[in-house]
């Protein structure tokens, strides 16, 4: 059986889409059965907490535990396993990094230790940090904090009206040397737009910045190399790689990790504690403090299991054509506006009408049995720089296939003709 036939024959491994056209995958993806029996056996079996204990269970638990930090170094081919931190999601990820990197800035980019190198210091008032008009708020509202909180600037790259980051205006704004980090989605999600990131990152680090991806929403959809793309930092969700809630990866260079101070503080991020100093371990441990999402990850273990047994550039192309497919049925529709014009984009199908509410066409789809996403999905800018309130998104995902489609403008044209 090829590997095309296995994604095709996929979906029966998600029992849940044998009632629901499910087409909202890009704000969390439906979980095969084997992710869910993975969780449940280890459960049932396995069950101990990690690094704690030298008897058969805790040790069953590492293990699970630190082989799924290993597919995830290889999933990603990332340089070391150190490189991966275990978190609750993109939005955690980027939190700690908001945190850990302006703080370093704060404290002038020495290596952070032990707590006695953390003072209160004066703000850094030179620094810049520099997101982009189509970030979703994960990563704006963390680092309108920290620059707050340490006096650094926050500037952004503007959209073009085809929905395409405006490249020139971004190459003028790395060029002051002012950057000390750009933190980019790779795949926006509110417009499906694909970034650059590999072209930014170059750019980046010829004048001294460094580079976060956000890639929730482009990892489980295109192959991601970090060696590479050469980005600095990344971060993903595991509910949007059809893995569970509650676990979440934070990529970074290990020498920058290992200089950072840590977010949280606790048990096992620590070298030594004494009442008056503690000295913190290397990483990925330094940025783990208590006990951490072990089911969660061995869900998340399995389900890179599975994607990497269909194959990442298969499923990506599979993908593709169900976009393409998607494309020319949203054509057909009077009246449907899609934001962002470009062709650079993938996957998400962002929409509106002038005379219909996007709330009313997602109540009305879902009572014809189609679940898709309604509103601003967390990124207002989007919104305001092409002028709407709220948008109508379709979000395609492996699992699904043209009858998935083929019922979702149906009942979108049924809509349409009852608010006509």
């Amino acid at each position: 059986m090829t590997k095309t036939s296995n994604i095709t024959q996929a979906r029966k491994d998600f029992p849940i889409l044998e009632q629901h056209c499910y087409l909202d995958s890009a704000a969390t993806s439906q979980k095969p059965v084997q992710v869910i029996e993975a969780m449940k056996e280890f459960m049932l079996n396995s069950n101990g907490t990690v690094r704690r204990g030298v008897y058969e269970l805790s040790v069953q638990s590492t293990q699970a535990f630190d082989n799924v930090r290993t597919k995830v170094q290889d999933f990603l081919n990332a340089k070391s396993s150190n490189e991966i931190i275990f978190t609750k999601g993109t939005t955690e990820s980027i939190n700690m990094l908001a945190y850990s990197f302006t703080e370093w800035l704060r404290l002038g980019q020495k290596e952070i230790t032990k707590t006695s190198d953390i003072d209160s210091g004066n703000k850094s008032t030179a620094a810049e940090i520099l997101i982009s008009g189509l970030e979703h708020h994960a990563n704006i509202v963390p680092w309108q904090i920290h620059t707050n909180r340490i006096g650094a600037t926050l500037k952004s790259i503007p959209v073009l009206d085809n929905g395409e980051l405006d490249l020139e205006a971004c190459k003028t704004l790395i060029a002051n040397g002012k950057v000390k980090l750009v933190a980019i989605t790779a795949l926006a999600n509110s417009t499906g737009t694909i970034v650059p990131v590999k072209e930014i990152t170059e750019l980046a680090h010829q004048h001294g910045a460094l580079v976060l991806v956000d890639g929730a929403q482009a990892v489980a959809h295109q192959k991601i190399d970090l060696q590479d793309l050469d980005v600095d930092f990344f971060a993903f969700s595991g509910h949007k790689l059809y893995g569970p809630t509650g676990i979440g990866v934070l990529y970074g260079k290990e020498k920058y990790l290992n200089a950072m101070p840590p977010y949280h503080g606790g048990g096992e991020m620590i070298d030594k504690v004494t009442l008056t100093e503690t000295s913190f371990a290397q990483a990925p441990f330094k940025f783990e403090a208590g006990t951490p999402p072990i089911v969660e990850a061995v869900g998340l273990g399995a389900a890179i299991d599975y994607i990497n047994n269909l194959g990442i550039e298969n499923i990506s192309q599979y993908e593709h054509e169900l976009y393409s497919y998607a494309l020319s049925k949203a054509k057909e529709i009077e009246g449907l506006k899609i934001i962002a014009s470009t062709e650079n984009k993938t996957g998400i199908i962002s929409f509106v009408f002038d005379d219909i509410g996007s709330f009313d066409i997602g109540t009305m789809m879902n009572e014809h049995g189609v679940a898709i996403r309604t509103g601003h999905h967390c990124a207002q800018p989007v919104m305001e720089r092409f002028g709407v309130d709220s948008t109508a998104r379709i979000s395609i995902a492996f699992y699904n296939n043209k009858e998935d489609i083929d019922k979702c403008f149906e009942a979108l044209a049924k809509t349409v003709r009852i608010f006509r």
